[in-house]
């Protein structure tokens, strides 16, 4: 008699809730029709506070103001800033025309702006003039006469972003409404970079119906009404701000409140208190700074209920003090990747503490998820560790310009593999264990090794270099390079590597650990392993 069949790593989001079937634009103009009188965005740091019914005259104006410059379908606009009114205004101006928003890391160096302007094609960049020690202004001059596609640069608080907008004052709404109607919501409206293992980032590629559906459903987990408001510290060249934050809110008639442009963890209890937030947004390091702050208990954050935590595994300790201290009963731990808009599995509002720290929830609505064997690509039982796969409205349309890097990426039956090692319980609950490849998650931040080791490189007196992971308490992973050096010359120290890197890539791929060698560990085929690298490394840094 045959045994019977172990129950496979599959799992459907089921919904009574249909899929949004609008544009962005469409979707936005029936919330502010629906809301014209509730809070729509708050720049606290701006000192910007609209309605709706201000919000979607804003996003007119500066979609006209866009058009004036001869932005049509299709042309993308990048967008290098900071958390801003300006972004937000942007990127649901863009989405207006169906042009396509190219979002621009705001730690970008020279180098990878000029690959992400020559490699998106931009024709308009929309920027910041600078933030911290970041002259975005300098930068774009000086990587301009390479980029032959950029033929309008727009810089916010400068007399063109104010041309923009006396442009737009003047534009014909008709018209607009028009080039509107024509859109379609699998129209490509975003692109979001997403570093390589080729040592270049790569463009995922989203539509309307990728990024809004993901929002909403991400906003109905979370319990979100026109009553909500939400505290993005987040940044919004990321999912987690633009789609998890922004659309959420539109979509439900909530509030988007951004505490500042970079996080700062006492302007985002600030704003919680003042602005009496009800959800917020972290990854788990920006929730313990949080808690850390030595006036901690002055804050009133009574009006908290709910929250999303992603980008790394949460400790158990740090999500009993959010949901206790900070009064987050209901926070929820989202799990995705750029490439799927961002969300594919969430916990939900009734999971245990045990549930959102040993699991990253369950299958989202009208998704699928799957733990499939890599090598075989079969579907293994419940229990068993594999790759995780999903399909379905947030699968991206591809990376841009790369036919082959999204074959790789997304089979022939539209699933899009994660590259992440998983298990699913029996419930359906998902654990992400591991990555398949040796991508590195600092701080929320994805930094593929690859990329800083074809930078290290070029150093004059490095022979070869790999860079691995090694966990850290604060960012949850931490970069270490092992390098081998040139004969005759002095072995570099970490401070010596970061004057090299400085300017050439963003701060967050800076490796903080030095390990000079003679030689990688390496297996019979002359692979290196860097899975002994890090068994080394523990011992090495303690």
């Amino acid at each position: 008699m045959r045994p019977p069949a172990l129950q496979s790593s599959y799992s459907s989001g089921t919904s009574d809730t249909p899929l949004l079937g609008d544009t962005i634009g469409a979707n936005l103009a029936r919330t502010a029709a629906a809301h014209p009188d509730r809070e729509a965005l708050v720049d606290r740091a701006g000192g910007v506070r609209l309605t709706y019914r201000e919000f979607d005259a804003m996003v007119d104006r500066v979609a006209l103001g866009l058009l004036d410059l001869g932005v049509t379908k299709g042309d993308r606009v990048g967008v290098w800033s900071p958390n801003r009114a300006e972004w937000v205004y942007t990127q649901y101006a863009t989405a207006r025309l169906g042009a396509v928003l190219v979002n621009v890391n705001p730690a970008y160096r020279t180098h990878e702006l000029e690959y992400v302007l020559n490699q998106a094609g931009i024709s308009v960049l929309v920027s910041a003039p600078s933030f911290k020690t970041s002259d975005y202004a300098a930068m774009i001059e000086e990587v301009r006469g390479r980029c032959p596609d950029l033929r309008e640069v727009v810089l916010f608080d400068g007399p063109a972003w104010t041309d923009l907008l006396t442009a737009g004052e003047a534009g014909d709404p008709a018209r607009l409404a028009g080039i509107e109607a024509a859109l379609s919501p699998d129209d490509p409206i975003n692109i979001q970079y997403t570093s390589g293992t080729t040592g270049f980032p790569k463009g995922a590629t989203l539509s309307h119906h990728n990024i809004l559906n993901n929002g909403f459903f991400v906003g109905e987990l979370c319990g979100y009404t026109k009553f909500d408001r939400i505290c993005a510290p987040v940044p919004l060249y990321h999912c987690f701000g633009m789609v998890m934050a922004n659309l959420a809110a539109t979509t439900h008639g909530a509030c988007v409140v951004l505490p500042g442009p970079g996080f700062d963890p006492a302007a985002t209890l600030d704003a919680v208190q003042a602005e009496r937030c009800t959800s917020l947004y972290g990854v788990p390091a920006m929730f313990i700074a949080e808690l850390a702050l030595p006036d901690f208990g002055d804050y009133d954050l009574s009006s908290l209920r709910t929250g999303i935590m992603a980008g790394s595994p949460c400790p158990v300790e740090v999500m009993r003090e959010v949901m206790g201290r900070m009064g987050m009963r209901e926070v929820s731990i989202c799990y995705g990747m750029t490439e799927t808009s961002p969300v594919s599995t969430q916990t939900r509002r009734d999971d245990s503490v045990e549930r959102r720290v040993s699991t990253v929830g369950r299958v989202g609505p009208h998704l699928e998820v799957k733990v499939v064997d890599p090598d075989s690509g079969i579907t293994v039982p419940r229990g068993t560790p594999g790759e995780l796969c999903t399909r379905g409205y947030s699968v991206m349309l591809g990376y841009w310009d790369m036919p082959e890097r999204t074959a790789e990426a997304i089979d022939a039956g539209r699933w899009m593999h994660t590259g992440d090692l998983a298990v699913m319980d029996d419930e359906g609950y998902v654990g992400i264990t591991g990555r398949i490849k040796d991508m590195v998650i600092r701080g929320g931040e994805n930094v593929y090794p690859r990329e800083i080791e074809e930078l290290l490189h070029t150093h004059p007196d490095i022979l070869d270099a790999q860079v691995i992971g090694v966990p850290d308490e604060k960012y949850g992973e931490e970069l270490m390079a092992w390098v081998r050096m040139r004969d005759g010359v002095d072995p570099v120290t970490a401070d010596d590597l970061r004057a090299f890197c400085e300017g050439r890539i963003a701060h967050f791929k800076i490796p903080r650990y030095v390990h000079v060698v003679d030689e990688f560990p390496m297996t019979v085929t002359g692979k290196v392993r860097k899975v002994e690298m890090r068994e080394r490394a523990l011992r090495l840094l303690g």
